[in-house]
């Protein structure tokens, strides 16, 4: 099979030579998704605009992969703080409405770079949603 590297343009790890996500037949694993705004490569001060940025990535990177949010299977959340779980929890239900088809879902509290609140990663089986 062959591995392919997904890049979306505006989307970085800190000018380190790292995709977004890799994709190996219909399996997608991303890199840590985080809130940085594509267009001007800052991260915005608020918790609230932190998530909101983060869940809008998350689809940049499976449109770029060919990939919907009905393809995540997994969702892995970094914190620097577990309170924000309500804000994680409304741009959540805003990408899976369905209460039926959910992907599976860890919160992890971690020390995160800089001003990060929140970081994603995503694990999808593209054209299977």
């Amino acid at each position: 099979m062959t591995r392919r590297s997904i890049e979306v343009p505006g989307l970085h790890h800190g000018g380190l030579p790292i995709p977004q996500a890799c994709v190996v037949g219909t399996l997608l694993m991303s890199g840590g998704i985080s809130p940085v705004d594509p267009s001007t490569g800052s991260v915005p001060e608020g918790t609230d605009e932190q998530v909101e940025l983060a869940f809008a990535n998350v689809r940049r990177v499976l449109d770029a992969a060919g990939g919907r949010p009905e393809d995540i299977v997994k969702c892995t959340v970094f914190v620097r703080d577990k309170a924000i779980r309500p804000v994680i929890d409304k741009y959540w239900l805003e990408l899976f409405p369905d209460e039926s088809s959910r992907p599976a879902r860890h919160t992890l509290r971690t020390d995160l770079a800089g001003s990060l609140q929140v970081q994603l990663e995503i694990t999808a089986v593209l054209g299977e949603g």
